[in-house]
């Protein structure tokens, strides 16, 4: 098993992150390494409430995946299951989120992957979608 973890400074509150992590609204601007569009964003951020998103890459392929949220601590914590459509892997992402002078201090980890290519293809993946994020909240006022 094979993990990944992604530290990001952000200039915009915890509660203001949290949300753009754990809301459909939210997880529109962000979810996908490119500009493609986010077809399909369902969240119901609760310990046992479920996920799903669907993005459509520039090259027009798509990529669906969902999961379960094991821990959900506004505006500090959101744990979830991860599992791609169609593939037999469950893994584990852990978004941390720290306030710091700036704003925020996001510690996002992909954990239990399969392997150490997919923990390098997942975090060329993550890295565009989480430059997304920032670009989408930063500077945003709480």
């Amino acid at each position: 098993m094979s993990s990944l973890t992604i530290v990001r400074k952000i200039k915009a509150r915890p509660s203001v992150v949290f949300e753009a992590v754990s809301t459909p609204e939210g997880l529109r601007q962000w979810i996908g390494p490119d500009d493609g569009p986010v077809l399909v964003a369902e969240a119901d951020p609760r310990t046992g409430g479920r996920f799903l998103v669907r993005f459509q890459m520039l090259d027009g392929t798509e990529h669906e995946a969902g999961g379960e949220y094991v821990e959900v601590t506004p505006p500090s914590r959101l744990v979830m299951t991860w599992q791609w459509r169609n593939e037999p892997e469950t893994s584990r992402v852990e978004i941390s989120l720290r306030e710091i002078a700036e704003g925020t201090e996001l510690t996002f980890t992909h954990a239990q992957l399969p392997s150490e290519g997919s923990a390098d293809s997942h975090r060329k993946g993550w890295n565009g979608s989480l430059d997304k994020l920032v670009r989408a909240v930063d500077g945003k006022p709480a």
